[in-house]
């Protein structure tokens, strides 16, 4: 395991991601969280820079290696060009980052402690995400299908921040141009 005296090993820091990230001029880059619910139940949410696309897995608990599988599994669903890297916050849940990485040849970066806007695409989508899964809402109740739903229904809604057009729309776009 990747963890030593409560703190996560071989962090790579926001502060070394690439500027193409930063600026949101190039699809792949995705930030990463986890929804809560009571009695220990979670949803994990990955959410594109460049198109706000959103995907969601089911986890059944926060511990590394339920959500890193899950990662993983979203992962390998997406052509390669289009998931670059992911940037997390600092919780357990990614302590072993490092087989992730392996597995997806995806680049794992962590923001800075108590900083959670500095992923800003995610911290918007978990408060939409809200709308759907109120604050209370035992989240081990909702099958994959129905995640799958919701976030189909996210990526068709517009967003004023991609002149109205949908996260669905530009994604599917970048999937068009990657061949």
């Amino acid at each position: 395991m990747a963890i030593n005296g409560g703190h996560i090993k071989d962090i790579v820091s926001i502060r070394q991601r690439p500027a193409a990230v930063e600026d949101r001029a190039v699809p792949g880059h995705w930030e990463g969280d986890l929804l809560s619910g009571p009695n220990n139940t979670y949803i994990a949410t990955l959410v594109e820079r460049h198109t706000r696309y959103v995907m969601l897995a089911k986890v059944a608990g926060k511990d590394t290696q339920t959500v890193v599988t899950a990662l993983i599994k979203q992962a390998k669903k997406l052509p390669k060009e289009l998931y670059k890297s992911l940037t997390s916050d600092r919780g357990k849940e990614l302590t072993d980052h490092r087989r992730f990485a392996l597995a997806t040849k995806i680049d794992v970066v962590f923001c800075d402690p108590q900083s959670p806007w500095q992923r800003g695409s995610n911290e918007n989508t978990n408060g939409l995400l809200r709308q759907y899964f109120p604050k209370g809402t035992d989240l081990s109740v909702h099958s994959q299908a129905h995640l799958n739903k919701v976030a189909r229904q996210l990526n068709e809604r517009p967003r004023e921040t991609l002149q109205f057009e949908t996260p669905a729309e530009r994604f599917n776009a970048c999937v068009g141009s990657t061949g």
